[in-house]
């Protein structure tokens, strides 16, 4: 049994998961308090309150003399409900492997632009801003034990200054989102990981120099930064997919092991 702290949280995610992987169907009707709370040998009173977290997670809503009807998450939810559904998703490595998928394209678009936009045009920050942060990195990346999480903040919090510098905030506020998806699960973390730490401090150390140079990249160096960049997003989806054990995941590792 749970302990009674997490119990309402806990059963809660439960609820919300089988949602997530279509256990549950859209428009039909969740177990009423009298259901949850025999499966869960809980009071009524604490399964209200779960069925209450439910709609308060946006998977459900109340209707009066009906009961708790299921929504279509997928179709129908923010950024908050996609962030759960993610999170909730890593017991199904096919749907997680999916979802990872569109938020990295979306990621990918988003930092593509920001770095392209400010190596292309006038470059407000000052670069020793910038230093400190990529400092900061360099040592993690150092380390015997990196601490993915922190890096992954660091240069998340890279690319907002790009997108604040360059007024782009629509974008900012996704990547915002993004990165609370990303950061909340392990696995996709571990996934950004999919090169060296070492040469994420490479790249941003290269790009520093060309901001402080006169001359600005050729057509064809950032015509090859976009193909590695490619590249790269490419491993880090294939690392999920081998994280996450989906059953392309042995040919995934091979690829990010080659490449």
């Amino acid at each position: 049994m749970m302990g009674d702290r997490t119990v309402v949280a806990d059963v809660a995610d439960e609820l919300a998961r089988r949602v997530a992987s279509g256990e549950y169907v859209p428009g039909g009707l969740m177990p009423s308090v009298r259901q949850v709370a025999e499966e869960f040998d809980l009071n009524r009173a604490t399964a209200q309150l779960i069925l209450g977290r439910l709609e308060s997670y946006g998977f459900v809503d109340a209707h009066r003399g009906k009961g708790f009807v299921i929504r279509d998450v997928r179709a129908e939810g923010g950024v908050d409900v996609y962030g759960r559904l993610f999170r909730l998703s890593m017991p199904e490595p096919e749907i997680a492997a999916e979802m990872f998928g569109n938020i990295v394209e979306e990621e990918r678009g988003i930092a593509l632009e920001a770095l392209l936009a400010y190596t292309g045009g006038e470059r407000p920050l000052d670069p020793a801003v910038l230093k400190v942060e990529i400092d900061e990195l360099e040592s993690l990346a150092r380390g015997a034990d990196p601490d993915a999480h922190r890096m992954l903040s660091i240069e998340l919090g890279l690319l907002r200054r790009l997108l604040t510098a360059l007024g782009l905030s629509v974008q900012r506020a996704v990547l915002n989102s993004i990165g609370e998806l990303v950061l909340d699960v392990p696995e996709a973390v571990e996934a950004y990981f999919a090169v060296s730490p070492d040469l994420h401090v490479l790249v941003w150390r290269a790009l520093v120099a060309v901001w402080e140079s006169d001359a600005g990249p050729s057509q064809a160096q950032l015509a090859l930064f976009e193909d590695l960049f490619g590249m790269y997003h490419r491993k880090v989806v294939a690392r999920f997919e081998e994280l996450v054990g989906t059953a392309e995941s042995g040919a995934a590792g091979e690829v990010a092991a080659t490449a």
